[in-house]
Formats: C-alpha cells, structure tokens, sequence
C-alpha cells in the first residue's frame, strides 16, 4: 500500500511538473517579472558571457550568443584542456569578424582557464554562463553557476545518470527561488514550426493523442584515437561520446530532442520505458561501451506509447523526425505537415518562416536578461527529458522494465570518485584495450 501511494504521488508529480512546462512553452502562462535591481536594464549595460566548455558546440553557442542584439562581451573561457580552449578562441574571433562583432571577444589570457576545476574560476567573472561541457559534466557545472547567482544557457543532456539528475533538480529549485533564467539547448521548443505545430496540437486539430514515434538514425559519428601520452582519464574525456559517465550513450546524447518533442506535444512525461538494442556495428575498442542501437517502447500512465528509435549505421536509412497520432489527424514534425486520415492537409507550415533555433534560444534568453524580465526554467523541464532518455537506456541495457520513479530514486551514479587526469575512470579497458558493456538479462540496475 505504500509502495502504491509513492508511486501515484510520484505519477501526479510528473503531470503537473509536465502541465507547468506545457503552459510555458505555449505562452500561457506568464512568469512575474524580476526588480531591476538584480538584473540588467538599457543598453549601456554590458553584460558579461563566460563559456565552459569548448568544444564545437560550446564554440557555436558562444558565438550565437555574441550574435545577439543586447550588449555583450565574452570575457572568460574554461575547458579541460588548453588546445581545445585555444582553437575555440580562434574559431570564435574568426567567426565574430565576419559578422563585424569582432569587438565582444574580450577574454585575456588570464582570464582562459584550464584543467578541471577551471569552471569554479570563470563562473564568478559572469553575468550569464554558457555550460557546453560533455553532459557527465553538467550537473556540478550547473550547480555551481547557480550558488554563483548566475543566469544559464546549458546544452542538453543535463545529465548522464539518476543522480545527476537529482541533482540538477535541486539547483533548478534554487535557480527559480532566485529568479535566475536558465535555457537549455533542446531547440526544437525554440523553432517556429514546431512551436506552430505545438499550437495546433493545443487547438485540437488532431484530436487526442494516441501514439507517438520518434526517431535519430544516422551514420556513424567522430572517433578520436588514443595517443601514447594519454592516460586513460584524458583519452575518455576526449573521445567522450563513447563513455557513459560523459555521454550517457546516443540515446541521451542526441536522441532526447526527439524523446522531448514526444514529451513537450503529450504533455507528461513516460512511467516506464521497456526496449532492446546492442552493439552491432560499433564493436571496436575506440567506440568504449555504448550502443550503436535503441529501440524503447515509452509508456505514459494512461496507457499511451510513443515508439523510439536511434541508430548510427554507416550505409543505413537515415531519419530524424517525430510523428504525433491523433483520432483526427497525424503530424509529421519535420516537415511542418498535419494530414487527416484521407490526406487531406489540415495546416502546412511556410518553411519560409523558419527560423535558426540555435540562435533563437540565445536571443530569447539575452533579451531578457537584459530587460530584467524572469522568462525561463528550462532546467526542470530539461532535467525531465533527460531522465526520459536515461531510462530507455537502463531499459535496452538491461532488458527490464524501468519504472521512471524507481529510476530517479535510485542514486544510481556513474560519476568517478576523483575529477583528474591521473585518477581512474569508471570504467577501464581490459589487458586487449576492450571495454566491458552492458548485455541484456544480465546487466542489473535495481534489485
């Protein structure tokens, strides 16, 4: 009986978590707005951008931040290593001259930081943080920018494991008790087409939803190779994707786009996740111990399915969509469409008003930063979405069922006791370089 009544609370608070987040996204539900006190107004207000992490992504983030209208300098840079912060810096000037913005790349060489506690030297100098490490990264990353009092834009996954994601929702908690705006990289809530589709959605165009599927599949991805002077720390915090401590496998790494497209139009988020997948390609000892395919079944509490799948298969179908059933009607995502079950066109998107995302989400975020305006709590919402992800993990793995609330009390951690380059990671290779991985019906995560 109590395990009963922790698992309906447990069910009611994913659906008003959901509810909230829904509001928000569709703009029906307006955020008070902050005193101006603690916030930026007018123009003549720089504010200032620290990155950390700078990697590509971190490298585009900076510079579509940089890109804004508002008043903005890059004034600290973190990375783990000196090279990739160096080429970041470069990559970005280069970028900023070409737009004639060269004059907001103001970051001093005392001010580039490196190793692994180089984040806890940059956030202090920020008006608002860019987190675009690898995602085992984020929570402590987040955490910290939050204790700082700093605004956020981090990319997504915000996690690789249960207790990650415990964690990022208590910095979320503390980031709205102090009004702080956070944005996380999920675009697709920030494009114009899905925020158009989304709409209609709303507006009962397809009726009730029945069923979802939602697809990653493509080719194979980068490889970095190991080199002789790296211990086995710094070869897995390079070729990162292909450990879960960092990554958390491709279904979280990239596929939670899709798996919050699913979330975002359903409204909720799924009560268990079972599926199937493994490592049919990708068997080398560069590719670590993730898998190179997912199949997940997401079951929602009242009964709805919504069907994932990602896959890197060099040769192979590609698609990355999303497709929304309804008693009406049918959405397919990617190409702005909603049909009937005749094919009669209900509403096509005008591809002409798409927008960049990527760059929508910074010039929504700065814009309020600047306006003292109180418009974002992605962190939750994101934190949702990557657990969503985690569990279809745990479930391929293992070849369970994975209750979503069993997972998120779990504690379960993939982190390592020791963040440095001479520590041991979570996982080591065997005497032939091979990486243990995990093997459904025998893998086993909860008792």
């Amino acid at each position: 009986m109590e395990n009963e009544k922790k698992q309906t609370f447990h069910a009611q608070n994913r659906r008003d978590f959901m509810k909230q987040s829904t509001l928000l996204a569709g703009g029906l539900l307006a955020m008070p707005m902050l005193s101006h006190a603690n916030y930026f107004s007018g123009a003549k207000d720089t504010i200032k951008i620290v990155l950390i992490g700078c990697g590509g992504r971190g490298t585009g983030a900076a510079t579509q931040a940089l890109s804004t209208k508002e008043n903005v300098e890059l004034i600290a840079m973190a990375d783990a290593f000196p090279d990739r912060l160096n080429d970041s810096y470069n990559n970005i000037k280069e970028a900023l001259e070409e737009k004639g913005k060269g004059d907001r790349l103001k970051v001093p060489d005392a001010n580039k930081f490196t190793g692994f506690d180089a984040y806890k030297k940059a956030i202090p100098l920020a008006d608002v943080v860019i987190l675009a490490t690898p995602p085992g990264f984020r929570p402590i990353h987040f955490e910290e920018a939050v204790n700082q009092g700093k605004h956020i834009f981090m990319e997504k996954p915000v996690a690789t494991d249960p207790a990650g994601i415990q964690r990022v929702l208590a910095a979320a908690e503390k980031a709205k008790a102090k009004k702080l705006n956070v944005v996380v990289g999920l675009q697709r809530r920030y494009q114009n087409s899905y925020r158009e589709l989304y709409k209609r959605v709303q507006d009962g165009m397809i009726g009730d939803i029945l069923s979802m599927q939602v697809w990653w599949n493509q080719g194979a991805l980068w490889i970095r190779p190991r080199k002789p002077e790296y211990t086995e720390m710094e070869y897995q915090m390079r070729n990162w994707y292909y450990f879960n401590w960092l990554c958390g496998d491709h279904i979280v790494e990239q596929h939670i786009h899709n798996i919050d497209v699913g979330n975002w139009f359903k409204g909720a988020t799924p009560a268990t996740a079972v599926g199937m997948g493994g490592r049919a390609v990708r068997t080398g000892k560069d590719t670590g111990e993730i898998y190179d395919h997912h199949y997940v079944e997401y079951r929602y509490d009242d009964g709805i399915v919504m069907n994932s799948q990602c896959r890197h298969w060099k040769d192979s179908a590609s698609r990355v969509d999303e497709e929304i059933i309804g008693t009406k009607g049918r959405i397919i995502c990617d190409k702005g469409l909603i049909q009937d079950y005749k094919g009669k066109t209900l509403y096509q998107f005008d591809k002409k008003q798409e927008n960049n995302p990527y760059q929508t989400e910074h010039d929504e975020l700065f814009a309020a930063v600047a306006k003292g305006e109180y418009k974002f709590w992605d962190a939750e919402r994101g934190a949702q979405t990557t657990l969503t992800a985690i569990i279809g993990r745990l479930a391929t793995y293992s070849g369970q069922i994975i209750p979503w609330d069993k997972a998120l009390h779990s504690n379960l951690n993939l982190q390592p006791e020791t963040y440095a380059f001479d520590a041991k990671p979570p996982v080591m290779p065997d005497a032939e370089g091979f990486y243990a991985y995990a093997k459904p019906g025998q893998t086993k995560y909860f008792s």
